[in-house]
């Protein structure tokens, strides 16, 4: 009996066409499609009635489809491949006329003497998708690292070098290509280039972190030999069986030079308020000792012309004695009313300053921590202020007391803004402002703001802002309080833009 239906093996090749997931094109020598399978339908979009006994270059977009033709017939001549048995990437032309990227492996058969051509076309388009993701995210990482001002350094679990960012490149000296897979170390000065190997080996070993995670001060080696703080903070990575390490170094040598300055102005203010203090005893010693003296004085006049004309031996010798006690006593008076003089009118060593750098600069002390109080600060400072004669010490120093007072008095308010500001005034004057949101003053207390001794604090003398009205009075200007209509003062000062002390002097 004979089996007239489809053999087993046709059965089978039908069944592999059918479930493929890749497309499965089969063409003559001249090009024409023979077999379309089922995933090629689903990828170009046409049936397979549409497509078998059609040139197979139906189904690629230019240049491919004005080559196919000719490429076939050079292999047919030629026997020269470019596809056959290799395999490329190539576009392929969907029914709608779009197109997709796909993988095409082609390999050459025979079937009843006529050669045959089968093609294996998978669609890369996510993979290709992935693969431009990729070169974005790599481009813009690159980007990055071109312009980020921090050095970052990558190495491996060996201390060997991987990458080295442009910022490193300015940072250190070097060059990529100096550095690539060489250890670490040589960024390094002693004694953290003995350490480094046995730090990384001791890691690996027992998880112990000393700077990963952590981050600290250390110090950098340049190419020529020079040395510089930076701020090193160390990140770990795992890439499959790879482990590195990513370096963010910072160069923190202004920054340290910023903080001496800091430290050495917050000494000259230290210094200026002790003495202004000092000035503010001394000038309450002055008035209250010239009155005694002033009275003692007159006693001793008064003795004098009591005894007066009486010429005995021991009289002449009293009024010797009374004598030599009014000389003393007037010599007292005089050191005293000098001591005064002094100190009303605040001899001090002037310049002509740029207020907002002075502003900026004592504002850089005073709000030390406004940020963990909460305190919203704005800075407004007018462009191109007048130069201002002044003592630039003590002007910082009232400015450090205003920012302070306000910060303080801003901890019993939910709402802290802080808006400090610069401007000209009348053509003649330049002003500070320091406006807080605070709770105000209450109307005993701004009557006698100015007062020695007079504060809203649980601790402190309450001489701080007598002795800034002090400062800048003895400057020629004036300092005021005003209560603000949301809440909070403001506190004011003016100064003059010509030195009032040599202005009289010329006149």
């Amino acid at each position: 009996m004979t089996n007239s239906g489809p053999n087993e093996s046709q059965v089978r090749l039908e069944a592999l066409l059918a479930t493929a997931v890749d497309g499965i094109v089969i063409i003559d020598k001249k090009g024409t499609v023979e077999v379309y399978n089922q995933a090629c339908e689903r990828l170009f979009g046409y049936t397979s009635e549409e497509v078998v006994g059609q040139n197979v270059k139906m189904l690629m977009p230019p240049p491919y489809y004005d080559e196919h033709d000719g490429y076939l017939e050079n292999y047919g001549t030629t026997g020269e491949r470019r596809i056959i048995g290799i395999g490329r990437e190539v576009l392929g032309r969907r029914k709608d006329g779009s197109t997709f990227p796909m993988y095409l492996s082609v390999g050459e058969g025979a079937f009843d003497s006529e050669p045959k051509f089968v093609g294996m076309i998978h669609d890369i388009t996510e993979r290709r998708q992935v693969e431009d993701d990729l070169r974005e995210r790599e481009a813009r990482l690159a980007s990055i690292l071109q312009t980020i001002p921090d050095a970052i350094i990558i190495i491996d679990d060996r201390g060997l070098i991987e990458s080295f960012s442009p910022a490193a490149e300015r940072l250190f000296g070097y060059g990529f290509e100096d550095v690539v897979s060489k250890n670490v170390s040589i960024l390094m000065p002693a004694p953290y280039r003995t350490e480094h190997d046995g730090y990384l080996a001791r890691y690996l070993a027992t998880s112990e972190k000393h700077i990963i995670g952590i981050g600290r001060i250390v110090v950098g080696l340049r190419c020529d030999g020079t040395t510089f703080p930076m701020e090193l903070a160390v990140g770990e990575i795992v890439i499959g069986q790879r482990r590195l390490f990513t370096g963010f170094i910072r160069d923190i040598t202004e920054r340290q030079r910023t903080e001496r300055r800091l430290q050495d102005i917050q000494a000259d203010l230290v210094h200026v308020s002790r003495l202004s203090e000092m000035g503010q005893m001394a000038s309450a010693l002055a008035h209250e000792l010239n009155q005694p003296l002033s009275a003692n004085m007159n006693y001793v006049k008064a003795a004098r012309r009591t005894i007066d004309g009486i010429r005995m031996p021991e009289i002449a010798r009293a009024m010797e004695l009374l004598d030599k006690a009014g000389a003393q006593t007037a010599r007292a008076g005089q050191i005293i009313r000098r001591l005064r003089d002094f100190i009303e009118k605040g001899q001090s060593t002037r310049t002509c300053e740029n207020l907002n750098e002075v502003v900026e600069e004592a504002l850089a002390l005073g709000l030390v921590g406004a940020a963990d109080a909460n305190v919203k600060v704005t800075v407004n400072l007018q462009a191109e202020l007048p130069p201002v004669p002044m003592d630039k010490i003590q002007i910082q120093q009232v400015i450090l007391n205003l920012v302070r007072n306000s910060v303080e008095a801003m901890q019993a308010v939910a709402r802290r803004e802080l808006l400090i500001r610069t401007m000209t005034e009348g053509g003649d004057s330049v002003m500070v402002d320091v406006v807080d949101s605070g709770p105000g003053l209450s109307p005993e207390v701004e009557q006698k703001l100015f007062q020695p001794f007079t504060t809203t604090k649980e601790t402190g003398m309450g001489i701080g802002l007598s002795i800034c009205r002090s400062i800048i009075e003895a400057h020629g200007g004036e300092l005021w309080a005003t209560a603000n209509r949301e809440g909070g003062v403001t506190f004011s000062f003016r100064l003059p833009q010509r030195d009032e002390m040599e202005t009289s002097d010329a006149l």
